[in-house]
């Protein structure tokens, strides 16, 4: 076996236990569907996402997540888990978003768009969304069946 193939299978072997010991948000999930693709990010197969995401998560530490300011001192944030996930359904017909696009919820909520751009996803009654806190004390909801998210603000 080559050299450089048994390094990156005890790094991965690596990255998974510490995966396993604390899951931090994936990049799908830290950046929105623009940014990913701007990124290029969309091009890497499953298996390149998940190695790539694993790396991170084995370098990001145990519940925080490093940042450097403009002048090079590292920045940290605590983890997002005093924040709940939400899981619930669009109210209505759901096409994507564009610019400001509110989301009423079933449960009474409404956020909005908070990031810019603009989705079609298709036609989808009423889909099952989950609001996720992220970074810094915003948030992302993941559209079930499109495999779409955007970053939202909550308003009501």
């Amino acid at each position: 076996m080559r050299p450089i193939s048994s390094l990156a299978l005890i790094l991965l072997a690596a990255a998974g236990a510490v995966a396993a010991q604390t899951q931090s948000p994936t990049l799908e999930e830290r950046m929105s569907q623009a940014e990913f693709r701007a990124a290029g990010l969309d091009k890497l197969s499953p298996e390149e996402l998940q190695r790539l995401n694993a790396w991170l998560q084995s370098h990001g530490g145990a519940g925080q997540t490093k940042y450097v300011t403009a002048s090079g001192a590292p920045v940290f944030y605590p983890d997002t888990a005093d924040r709940n996930v939400i899981e619930t359904r669009i109210s209505g017909l759901f096409t994507g978003w564009r610019g400001k696009t509110v989301f009423k919820l079933d449960n009474g909520q409404e956020w909005q768009q908070s990031e810019s751009g603009q989705l079609f996803a298709g036609e989808f009654t009423n889909p099952a969304v989950k609001v996720k806190p992220m970074m810094l004390g915003s948030w992302l909801m993941v559209v079930d069946g499109c495999g779409c998210s955007v970053r939202v603000q909550r308003i009501k």
